[in-house]
């Protein structure tokens, strides 16, 4: 069947939003929200459905089903309280929330309503990403090691000087790890497990006027053993594509966006070679790196038609309302780390 997707918040992220849902199958863009009318009539004429500057007459549009969620990141709960409310599945964009409080108060409120929530990683529905996950369930990386996130991105002075929400804690939550790193942080913890204690340090050292850090580096120990890195920043010129790690006894795998620069196991395995050439190919966009622009709306395609799918079959989304959390802890637990010059143990 068919779903019909309406979107709050009309930043930058939420014309990817758009043009995913009217690419994807199984769904229509009908509505869009903004405090501005002249924006959600000027974001409606551009992407063909209408805009509204009242939430309430927007989760009334008639045939709205699923909502996403595109304010910022300090500003998804009350949005996404109203949709749960009125009825409507909601999709998140990344973080869920910027507090694990806020983030149970949306999970909870879904499952008191019996609707679906979604968080955006898009980097999830990746195709590589997915060989890469197959390879450690399938145990060939054999115990693993080592697991490491490295993020070295560049945000000029001016992204931050625009105003509004950017480098502030009452919206952004956090800086380079929240905002930007978040995306190789769910990847790590999705491909190595749950992590038991992280020692970190984060600074602001490249950028001025901003509340939040800009560099930031922390140690991980994982439930299963291995041990980690994650460097996150904006202020590394020129910015580079995020890189992922994971390696144990038997092979290991690096990642840069959706290009396999290593896949390497002490046993070749039939379908490696071809792996090697399928995912050698220099990746399509940016990936963000120095651009925030700079990005596909593949991935979020991808992920709203798992969403519908798992609608369609009374099932959960890749990415849940937990799921989408997990990264958020782990974020939490560096900037704790740090601020407390300690150890943090997980859960928070």
């Amino acid at each position: 069947m068919g779903y019909g997707f309406g979107i709050i918040g009309l930043g930058l992220i939420a014309d990817f939003h758009a043009r995913a849902v009217q690419a994807m199958k199984n769904g229509e863009l009908l509505a869009c929200c903004s405090r501005s009318q002249d924006k959600a009539d000027a974001f409606g004429e551009k992407f063909q459905c209408t805009g509204y500057s009242s939430l309430k007459e927007f989760l009334a549009h008639p045939g709205l089903d699923v909502v996403t969620i595109c304010t910022p990141s300090g500003a998804h709960l009350d949005p996404s309280l109203a949709a749960i409310e009125s009825g409507k599945h909601i999709i998140v964009e990344k973080p869920l929330e910027i507090t694990l409080n806020r983030c149970d108060e949306i999970i909870e409120a879904g499952r008191r309503k019996s609707v679906t929530i979604a968080g955006i990683f898009p980097s999830r529905f990746y195709e590589v990403v997915h060989v890469v996950k197959h390879a450690v369930d399938r145990g060939r990386f054999g115990s693993m090691v080592l697991g490491d996130a490295y993020v070295k991105w560049f945000r000029s002075q001016a992204y931050y000087d625009e105003g509004g929400w950017k480098g502030t804690l009452k919206f952004d939550g956090g800086g380079a790890l929240m905002n930007q790193s978040i995306h190789a942080v769910d990847l790590l913890q999705w491909f190595m497990g749950p992590v038991d204690s992280v020692q970190a340090f984060i600074g602001t050292l490249g950028h001025e006027r901003i509340e939040v850090e800009d560099v930031a580096v922390a140690a991980l120990h994982f439930k299963n053993g291995a041990l980690g890195v994650i460097e996150g920043s904006t202020a590394v010129y020129p910015g580079f594509l995020k890189r992922i790690e994971i390696s144990g006894t038997e092979g290991s795998a690096v990642l840069e966006e959706e290009n396999l620069k290593e896949w390497i196991f002490s046993e070749e395995a039939k379908e490696d070679e071809e792996i090697r050439r399928k995912f050698s190919a220099k990746p399509e966009t940016g990936g963000g790196a120095a651009d925030p622009a700079a990005i596909g709306f593949h991935g979020h395609q991808k992920q709203f038609e798992d969403m519908v799918e798992a609608l369609d079959k009374g099932k959960s989304p890749l990415v849940d309302g937990a799921e989408a959390r997990k990264a958020v802890e782990i974020i939490l637990a560096i900037y704790k780390s740090s601020k407390q010059g300690r150890p943090v143990k997980l859960p928070l």
